[in-house]
């Protein structure tokens, strides 16, 4: 067995390969750095664009195959919105404010008063 280094955030999770944030429970996506130093340097840019990380970097044993050896977060990842969805929704609206609600439009009879 080898050893290899990983990130560790304040939750728990772990530095993904997909650059993202995993909890553990499959460390094939845990990234892993063969020096420490390569690991520091991934942790200081991280940490350079989210000033509320509190980061550190774990010297890990391996198994057989490679794989870190990690404890899995106990807490949950948390849930990204799509950010377009609601700034698509509150364009249209902010363009069109005065437009009826399309279900109080589709009551409307053609040729009653008013249209």
């Amino acid at each position: 067995m080898s050893e290899l280094f990983v990130i560790r955030n304040q939750l728990g999770h772990y530095w993904g390969k997909s650059k993202a944030w995993v909890d553990g429970a499959d460390a094939r996506a845990v990234m892993r750095a063969r020096h420490q130093d390569q690991a520091i340097n991934t942790l200081f840019e991280l940490s350079s664009k989210d000033i509320e990380l509190r980061g550190e970097v774990l010297q890990v044993e391996t198994t057989e195959r490679g794989e870190p050896v990690i404890e899995t977060s106990q807490i949950p990842l948390p849930i990204e919105e799509d950010p377009s969805a609601d700034s698509i929704d509150q364009d249209t609206a902010s363009l069109h404010p005065e437009a009826p609600d399309t279900e109080a439009a589709a009551a409307i009879e053609p040729g009653a008063p008013g249209n």
